[in-house]
């Protein structure tokens, strides 16, 4: 694989929702003592909707793994409703791409930072 990927270029945006399960609750996961959104679970939507965005975009038996993030959670969101992940490549450096992401619940912003993925074989 070159350093270029055809439609993997900066300026890509997407949008994925998610629904807050039981097992996405910070209680669930060990990082708190209440039924809301858990900051790993939240990352880990912000780091799935990266990776599916690329997905379709990569050479056979390439993908993505995550690198970095840096994510603040701003606000909590209930268990059982939607949250929604806006997100944009930043840049492509060879292997390394760099997202924006942002976690919305309703019309609230509850998250938000840099995630890195990097293209694997």
């Amino acid at each position: 694989m070159g350093t270029e990927v055809k439609g993997l270029i900066p300026g890509l945006r997407f949008i994925r929702r998610f629904k807050t399960l039981p097992e996405h609750s910070a209680k669930h996961v060990g990082s708190g003592d209440v039924e809301v959104l858990s900051t790993p679970s939240m990352i880990a939507f912000m780091e799935e909707a990266s990776r599916l965005v690329v997905e379709d975009k990569l050479p056979h038996g390439f993908t993505t793994v995550g690198t970095l993030v840096n994510v603040r959670h701003l606000a909590a969101a209930p268990l059982g409703d939607e949250v929604e992940i806006r997100g944009i490549l930043l840049s492509v450096d060879g292997r390394r791409l760099t997202f924006w992401v942002e976690a919305w619940w309703r019309d609230k912003k509850i998250g938000q930072g840099v995630h890195e993925r990097t293209i694997v074989n």
